[in-house]
């Protein structure tokens, strides 16, 4: 297969699983484009919005150290955080990088496509919009929580989550990926507040909706306390429906059991293992697809980079 017949493929997220993701296919025979949420309002993040007045560079720094073939100590450097009590305490290099980059191009995209560059990062990084904006969440008792970090810690049950300032502006390059993808992915993280704010941006849903790839979610392991407590696979699918229109052709779902010490470690923070109800899925018109897709050598559960990889790659093959 040349180049240019490689396969689109649009991985779309943040937070902690969508890095796991990209490591293990940066190296197929695709063409890879992540589009990475910028509604991040703690830490070094919030603080260099607000002071900046610029998109949350926290998960883009996670994507771009995930996707980047530079020597591991430029990486590493990238990655730091201070942690000395002066006025850099808490920040990330990465983040500091992205804002400067942000303020000699005068535009943050191009700021991002700059450090790509300079990291050699494999595939295309794309945030899901140019401006800073806030989440805000709206719970089932009426009551509204504003700011991306609040939102779990209210821990109450979510109705919906929706944007400020109206209308959000995507970035254009985002939609016409989607637009020309083979492959969708939906990468598994904070529901609400990783994975539905880049959703839930105009055009965006559209463009996810009309798409002629398949769309694929790669369901979370655990729950989430403060966002999706109790939640089974088909909760978390009809959460984006809702927000989203019907959009999801699979899902691919971890078919092991989880060991019992692991499950102790994540009681403690009122996390679960997330029920897979077959029956459900199968009714909303989903394709599962059921696979052990964790790595188990660790306390604190994640995807497999490798194993997701191949069988995401497998998908598309078959399609």
């Amino acid at each position: 297969m040349s180049d240019s017949q490689h396969p689109r493929v649009v991985v779309i997220g943040g937070g902690t699983g969508m890095p796991v993701l990209l490591r293990g296919l940066k190296n197929l025979p695709i063409h890879l484009t992540a589009l990475v949420t910028v509604a991040d309002d703690g830490g070094s993040t919030g603080r260099l919005r607000n002071e900046m007045s610029i998109p949350a560079p926290g998960d883009i720094r996670n994507v771009i150290a995930a996707l980047s073939d530079a020597e591991p100590m430029l990486l590493e450097l990238f990655q730091h955080r201070f942690t000395i009590g002066n006025g850099l305490s808490g920040h990330s290099m990465g983040n500091l990088l992205l804002a400067a980059m942000t303020s000699i191009t005068g535009n943050f995209y191009t700021g991002i496509k700059e450090i790509s560059r300079v990291l050699n990062v494999k595939g295309k990084i794309y945030p899901i919009s140019n401006e800073s904006m806030s989440l805000h969440a709206k719970m089932t008792d009426g009551l509204v929580v504003s700011g991306e970090s609040n939102i779990p810690l209210a821990n109450k049950k979510i109705d919906r989550v929706f944007l400020s300032p109206q209308p959000v502006q995507p970035l254009p390059n985002a939609v016409r990926a989607l637009e020309k993808a083979d492959l969708i992915v939906i990468a598994p993280g904070s529901l609400y507040t990783s994975i539905l704010p880049n959703m839930i941006i105009p055009q965006i849903d559209v463009a996810i909706q009309q798409s002629k790839g398949k769309v694929v979610y790669v369901c979370n392991v655990m729950t989430q306390a403060g966002e999706t407590t109790g939640y089974t696979a088909a909760d978390h699918v009809q959460a984006i429906h809702e927000h989203v229109g019907h959009c999801i052709d699979s899902i691919v779902v971890h078919n092991e059991p989880i060991n019992k010490s692991v499950r102790d470690v994540y009681a403690e923070e009122n996390a679960a293992p997330v029920i897979y109800d077959t029956d459900r899925l199968l009714e909303m018109g989903l394709q599962i697809i059921e696979s052990d897709i964790i790595n188990p050598s660790r306390t604190a559960l994640r995807h497999d980079t490798h194993k997701i990889a191949e069988l995401l790659y497998s998908i598309i093959n078959k399609s």
